[in-house]
Parts: structure tokens; C-alpha cells; sequence
């Protein structure tokens, strides 16, 4: 049985809620450059449309932070600015509209810069992301701990939680990220004891679509079902939109998201008679388009294939050159194995016709 969620502080980033009793929320992150506005915003629309909630965008110049409030003015999620190194960026991008950033105060410089960005978050009453990655722990506590591990992230990210709310302000998110899942995983369950503040999860570095995937189901699954973490982003080398069906489905498997189709198939063997692998496939991608809360099923024989169908709201099991279409249990028709995929498409359209 999945545990209850660690009840968290709840910041407001635009127009979406984190923490508390809100739902968890999907982020990604945008892999153009952002100073090219159309090109940033066309990548944002198609996150949306697969379901990113909150994305982030880098803002490596001036220029980049000047064009987020052209990019914000064309989209619909909360936009947060990722920054590194330099303090005025930051500043620039509150001021040009970001309704979050992303900074490490490790690498932003003295505390007098430090205290001048959250002035003018403080001003905006924009939240702040403290984040702390395994690649950029500190030299001292690497020495402390022999090496980088979860305590040492743990105890990086508190200090410089505790560096701005000594500065006066508290509408703080914390992401500790590691590229080792079992570091990562541990690293979560010992912040999530020590403070109150919304997490961002994520498994840093993870791979391509595949492996990337396959970390971050563990990673992520692992500290989701200990009822940690606020918002997550899977974070993926490829196409981002990736990102948001991979978070979707785990979050949907855990039991923490409804909605959208879930597909099962099966592994087929030396009785498949039809192309399932492909077929599969092909009902996988296409059912992106339907926002309904079903299972649909794509079997491949005739001696498990009709009765797992049958446990699904919606099922194809397949034959020699032909299919049959399975719903709420009952068989309602055969078909060429051609039109298999129409044929359930249709079901899908009218479903709730």
C-alpha cells in the first residue's frame, strides 16, 4: 500500500500550486536556445500539450532573460528561469517576468548578491529553487564525507536553505539530484525528515529516452511511493515531450495521477501470428490523442490473448491475417488484422459518445 504523501509547505509558482495537498506537478525543461523566442515557445506548446505543468527555461545571457516575457506572454504554464553563476541574470529575469528561478547560491557569489536576488524575489514574490546537484557539491564536504553522498547533499542544500531565510524570505523549493539512483533515493529520504519546504525530484543525468526511462522509474518510484516529493521532471537526452509521457505513466502506475490510456501488452512468443511489436506500437502512439481514464489491451494470440482483452475496457487479440475487438468482455467483431488499428482508433473516438 502506497504511503501517505509528506505533507509539505505550499508555494504558489504562477498559476500552479505545489505542496500541501496539491497534486504532483510535471516539469521539464526547454533544450533550445531561449533567446530565440519562436523557436522556445513552439517547444513550450508541444509540452503542454503532452501534459508539462510548470517548464524551465536556461537563461545563460541577458538576452535570454529579456525574452521571457515575450515567451511567457505566448504560453499558458508557469515559466522558471535556470540560472548559474551570475546574479544579475537573475535579477533580470524576475524582473522580465519569471514566475520562479532556479539557482544554486554556491555558484551566484558573496552573500551581498546573493541578498540582492532575493530582495528582488522578495519584491516580485517569486519562489526561489535551491538546487544542489551531485556533480557540483562543494570541495569541504566532499572532504567531510569522503566523497560525494546523500548526506553531503542533504546538508549542502539545508545551508543554503537556511542562508536565504536568513535573508528574510521562505517561499523556497529544494531539488537535490544525483545521476546515482540509490544516492538520490536516499538523499530524499533524509531531507524529507528535516524540513517542511515542497521537494522537486528527479534523477539528474539519467540517459537517453530509454535508460533515462528505466532510472527514473526506479529513482522517482522509489521516493514517490514514500510519499515524497511535490513536482518531478524525468529528465531525458532527447525530445522532451518524452519527459512528460515518462512522467505520466509513473505517476499513473503509482497510483498518484488519473487519466489517459493505460496500454498493455503482451510479450509475444512463437504462437504470434500477427505483427504485434509493431501493432503495439502503433496503438501506444496513437492513443497520445485520447484523454481517457481506460486500459486498452493489444494481444497477439488466440490462447491468452481473448481473456486478458477481456479484463481491459477495450481490447485487440490477435489471429492468422485477422483480430478480434474485445469490449467490456464481450467479443463485438472480428476484422483484417489491416483494419485492427482503425477499428479500435474508431471505439476510442466514440467511446464516450
Amino acid at each position: 500500500m502506497q504511503k501517505i504523501r509528506n505533507r509539505t509547505k505550499e508555494i504558489r509558482i504562477g498559476n500552479v500550486r505545489i505542496g500541501g495537498e496539491n497534486p504532483i506537478a510535471i516539469q521539464s525543461m526547454t533544450n533550445t536556445k531561449t533567446e530565440d523566442v519562436k523557436e522556445t515557445v513552439d517547444q513550450i506548446h508541444a509540452l503542454e500539450a503532452a501534459g508539462c505543468e510548470i517548464i524551465r527555461s536556461a537563461v545563460p545571457t541577458m538576452e535570454a532573460a529579456r525574452a521571457l516575457r515575450e515567451i511567457k506572454d505566448q504560453i499558458h504554464i508557469p515559466l522558471v528561469a535556470d540560472i548559474h553563476f551570475d546574479y544579475r541574470l537573475a535579477i533580470a529575469a524576475v524582473e522580465h517576468g519569471a514566475d520562479k528561478i532556479r539557482i544554486n547560491p554556491g555558484n551566484i557569489g558573496s552573500k551581498e548578491r546573493i541578498q540582492a536576488v532575493v530582495d528582488c524575489c522578495r519584491e516580485h514574490g517569486v519562489p526561489i529553487r535551491v538546487g544542489v546537484n551531485s556533480g557540483s557539491l562543494e570541495k569541504e564536504r566532499i572532504e567531510k564525507y569522503g566523497g560525494v553522498t546523500a548526506e553531503g547533499l542533504v546538508e549542502s542544500a539545508l545551508d543554503k536553505t537556511a542562508l536565504i531565510e536568513d535573508m528574510g524570505y521562505d517561499k523556497l523549493v529544494i531539488s537535490i539530484k544525483s545521476s546515482d539512483v540509490l544516492m538520490c533515493i536516499r538523499a530524499h529520504e533524509i531531507i524529507a525528515q528535516k524540513t517542511e519546504y515542497p521537494l522537486h525530484v528527479g534523477i539528474t543525468e539519467s540517459g537517453t529516452v530509454y535508460s533515462g526511462s528505466v532510472k527514473s522509474a526506479v529513482g522517482l518510484g522509489n521516493i514517490l511511493y514514500q510519499g515524497i516529493g511535490d513536482t518531478i521532471r524525468v529528465s531525458l537526452t532527447g525530445d522532451p515531450v518524452q519527459e512528460i509521457y515518462a512522467a505520466k505513466m509513473i505517476l499513473k502506475t503509482l497510483g498518484l495521477r488519473k487519466g489517459g490510456i493505460s496500454v498493455v501488452s503482451c510479450p509475444t512468443c512463437g504462437r504470434t501470428r500477427i505483427d504485434l511489436i509493431g501493432l503495439a506500437a502503433q496503438v501506444e502512439e496513437m492513443v497520445k490523442e485520447f484523454d481517457l481514464d481506460i486500459k486498452v489491451a493489444v494481444m497477439g494470440c488466440a490462447v491468452n490473448g481473448p481473456g486478458e482483452a477481456r479484463e481491459a475496457d477495450i481490447g485487440i487479440a490477435g489471429g492468422i491475417g485477422e483480430g478480434l475487438l474485445i469490449k467490456k468482455g464481450e467479443i463485438v467483431k472480428k476484422v483484417p488484422e489491416a483494419e485492427l488499428l482503425e477499428t479500435l482508433r474508431q471505439e476510442l473516438v466514440d467511446w464516450k459518445k
